[in-house]
């Protein structure tokens, strides 16, 4: 947990301290203390990664008991609450209270707010799309680009923060961030213990205002997580701009292309690389269908000969994901994906891109005579599979910003029990 008086937090810390390894500033044995120290205990890191972000949205969703989402895993309340969950599956179980009457629009909302506020992984817009597609809903990415010019950062912890989960947890937890948002919050939705959501959080307060901020003193006011378009991204794609340097979200530069994670992990690191600072890092083939699986391969490595010149971030693109631990000017989820023929995949090395997140744009700027020229002589690339689970994913699997699951899956109906008497 700790790295002589340096405090780690899993994942963030451990790409943080990887670059200074790959730099030359760490050693082999200073390497070894950090990664024999980065992980504290049994449980899910300790960042805001992705599932503790998860145990929020579930929280949010009213899917958990209150205060849920940020027990340390390894304390005596983590266990009660186990057991307290257990006996209200059972009671749930007997009254026939489904799931399914959790998920309302309003209960989304909720959802999308609390990924905002917490500063949350990006991997939760995917699974919140997915999920109310398959509750008979629809949450979008316009909803999401609603919310982020509405909706500020209050949870100070690491990768957009300071602090971490178990700080989170001491500072009043999540019941504590939401009762600074109660204007913006649905508070009728109903949870799973029977109340609702304004019933749970009643007598919730910040412990620790450093920790959890208020809304007069947000650790960022709007747009921690922000959508893209433009013609690089039409269907849209999306930017943690909170875990970046904030000095590349407005930025031009050339493109370096990687048709794939191979090309990317061959030549990355290759000292003759045509690659500086202002260089757009691209990859292609990382998207829903192209990997295939979707991979979290969006934060590309910072190419070694321009970390050893003290280069930390650059613009990278991708239509992959990336861990929600992870940190960096790293535009994600581009659809449609570059397998499946979308601008990504007409990008060539040289080309010059636009990142402009203050106005939410993401452009190739390459006359449209010459995109449709690349359109036309574009060839798909060859299938994964002909048969089996592969070929079934591949065909039905949908892009990212509709969810990237299955399409036969969508819908509110539910499959009966099979008569087999």
């Amino acid at each position: 947990a700790y790295w002589r008086d340096t405090t780690l937090g899993s994942g963030t810390d451990a790409w943080k301290y990887w670059a200074e390894r790959c730099a030359g500033n760490l050693c082999e044995s200073q390497w070894k203390e950090i990664e024999n120290c980065i992980a504290r205990s049994a449980g899910t890191c300790m960042t805001m990664g992705t599932a503790s972000t998860m145990a929020c949205i579930a929280e949010a969703l009213g899917f958990t008991l209150p205060g849920a989402s940020s027990i340390p895993a390894v304390v005596a309340e983590h266990s009660r609450l186990a057991v307290a969950s257990g006996r209200l599956a059972v009671e749930m179980a007997w009254s026939d209270r489904k799931p399914s009457k959790l998920l309302t629009a309003g209960s989304f909302s909720n959802a999308m707010i609390t990924q905002l506020s917490i500063g949350g992984s990006t991997n939760a817009i995917v699974h919140l799309i997915a999920m109310s597609l398959r509750a008979g809903l629809k949450v979008t990415l316009d909803d999401f680009d609603r919310w982020s010019r509405k909706v500020p950062i209050l949870a100070n912890v690491r990768p957009s923060g300071k602090f971490l989960m178990e700080d989170f947890h001491r500072a009043g937890g999540l019941r504590a961030l939401w009762s600074n948002l109660t204007d913006l919050l649905d508070l009728s939705t109903q949870q799973v213990n029977g109340k609702t959501l304004g019933e749970s959080i009643a007598e919730a307060q910040i412990i620790d205002h450093e920790v959890i901020r208020p809304r007069s003193n947000p650790l960022v006011d709007h747009a921690g997580t922000c959508v893209l378009r433009g013609n690089l991204a039409p269907n849209g794609c999306v930017i943690k701009s909170s875990a970046t340097s904030g000095q590349l979200l407005t930025h031009r530069g050339p493109a370096v292309v990687f048709e794939n994670y191979s090309d990317l992990k061959k030549r990355i690191h290759d000292p003759d690389l045509q690659v500086t600072a202002d260089s757009v890092l691209v990859l292609k083939d990382a998207g829903p269908n192209g990997a295939p699986g979707f991979p979290e391969w969006g934060m590309l490595p910072i190419p070694e000969k321009l970390l050893k010149q003290g280069v930390r971030d650059m613009v990278r693109i991708s239509d992959a994901r990336m861990s929600g631990t992870s940190y960096g000017t790293c535009v994600l989820h581009i659809s449609p994906e570059s397998r499946s023929g979308g601008p990504l995949a007409w990008v060539h090395s040289g080309d010059i891109i636009e990142l402009d997140v203050p106005n939410r744009q993401l452009n190739l700027l390459v006359p449209e005579a010459e995109l449709a020229k690349r359109k036309n002589n574009w060839i798909r690339p060859r299938e994964h599979a002909s048969r089996g689970y592969t070929w079934l994913y591949t065909k039905h699997v949908t892009q990212a910003d509709q969810g990237c699951d299955f399409d036969f899956l969508e819908g509110g109906d539910y499959a009966r029990e099979p008569d087999i008497f």
